[in-house]
């Protein structure tokens, strides 16, 4: 019957098809081969349908299987958001809150949080990192931090909650005495003409957009590790580039960067890109990781 089910089937289940193969699967699991057969062949006895084809060197997952797949990952995400609800309503306060930040996210906004929280757990030791494109989101799989603040649509992973913060605007600079930004004309710089000129853009320290490139339009480029190395090389006048409008404020003021106007980085070479704070579902998030999140909630809708 149905009701006899257990959890462990399920993630044996899970683990195998993530694995691979029944040995692999048995490994992540620190089991032996024939105990993962044996709770595979009791969960199929118990559905009434194979999972798994095995006529061949693999096993491979049959139609009913691949069907039944997402429902299992469904009820052990579920399963271990209740563990980590229980898990926490029971914890004290932490000794540090781990926090790793998208480059794009104002950094004073990320400061008056942690002020903030600290106000109410001077105890909680902060350890803060800042990380471009898939960094946050690879610091929570990876257990390297407990919070993230995650920006764009392009990292998402079905382990991880988030909570929207607010809309960060991008815009497209070079140096004043760039070629781009010394234009005599009033005309929006076409994307051809961007394409000829070296554009400074930010490399992913994951591999979770490898393959891909976003908001590059030229194919000549400067790859660079920081968003203070990109925004230094585009102040020297190296080529043009996108950075967050809180980083460029005072240098578009004062005049030693201009934004450009182009089209093709939207309307008026602005775009906005939505931030979110994010955690593990199956992590407890404590006293003082809320407080944060509170704060940083209310800068952000301020």
């Amino acid at each position: 019957m149905i009701d006899a089910l257990t959890l462990d089937q399920l993630r044996t289940f899970v683990t195998v098809v993530d694995s691979g193969s029944f040995r692999s699967g048995a490994a992540r699991l620190s089991r032996v081969q024939s105990a993962v057969s044996h709770a595979i062949a009791n969960l199929e006895a118990e559905l009434g349908l194979a999972l798994f084809d095995r006529t061949g060197h693999r096993p491979v997952l049959t139609g009913e299987g691949k069907a039944l797949l997402a429902n299992a990952r469904d009820i052990l995400l579920r399963v271990d958001a209740m563990r980590a609800r229980a898990r926490g309503l029971g914890e004290g306060v932490e000794l540090e809150l781990s926090l790793v930040v998208d480059t794009l996210f104002p950094v004073a906004w990320v400061g008056e949080a942690l002020r903030m929280m600290r106000q109410d757990y001077p105890s909680v030791a902060i350890r803060l990192a800042f990380e471009p494109l898939g960094g946050p989101l690879t610091a929570l799989l990876a257990g390297r931090s407990t919070l993230a603040v995650i920006t764009g649509e392009n990292f998402r992973d079905p382990r991880v909650v988030l909570q929207g913060l607010s809309s960060i605007e991008i815009v497209a600079v070079a140096a004043a005495g760039h070629p781009l930004a010394t234009r005599i004309d009033d005309q929006a710089i076409e994307v051809a003409e961007l394409a000829d000129h070296l554009q400074i853009v930010q490399m992913d320290p994951t591999t979770l957009s490898q393959g891909r490139d976003f908001g590059v339009l030229s194919p000549q480029t400067c790859r660079v590790g920081s968003q203070d190395t990109k925004h230094a090389m585009i102040l020297a006048g190296l080529g043009w580039g996108r950075l967050p409008a809180w980083q460029v404020e005072r240098d578009l003021r004062e005049g030693r960067l201009v934004r450009l106007h182009t089209k093709d980085l939207g309307r008026h070479a602005r775009a906005g890109t939505q931030a979110y704070l994010a955690h593990r579902l199956d992590e407890p998030l404590g006293p003082a990781a809320r407080a944060f999140g509170r704060a940083i909630e209310d800068i952000a809708a301020a």
